[in-house]
């Protein structure tokens, strides 16, 4: 007899809550400027990580390939993320440009 299939567990948020609360930049004194400069900190990082591993994949060093596919991923997945953030914050410059014309 096989045994049952246990229920698979909550997904960790990507996103610690407390960096994702609006009031949390208010209340310790970061301003958007310094949270985008750490945001696009972290996007670098992780795309030089995601190379490295990369380079270590094609010349035959890197011993766990899921590890680069992963790297790559997160990387991908951060420069969409970065990419409509920026396009974004440029609609909403044009819409105030146009709002003042």
């Amino acid at each position: 007899m096989t045994a049952p299939i246990s229920a698979i567990g909550g997904v960790a948020p990507v996103i610690a809550p407390a960096a994702a609360s609006p009031t949390t930049s208010a209340s310790n004194g970061t301003n958007f400027a310094d949270q985008l400069s750490s945001g696009l900190n972290a996007l670098q990082s992780t795309q030089t990580k995601s190379d490295n591993l990369a380079v270590q994949a094609a010349t035959g060093n890197l011993q766990d390939v899921q590890d680069y596919t992963i790297a790559s991923s997160e990387a991908s997945l951060a420069m969409q993320l970065t990419t409509a953030v920026r396009n974004k914050a440029l609609d909403a410059f044009n819409e105030i440009m146009r709002m003042q014309a």
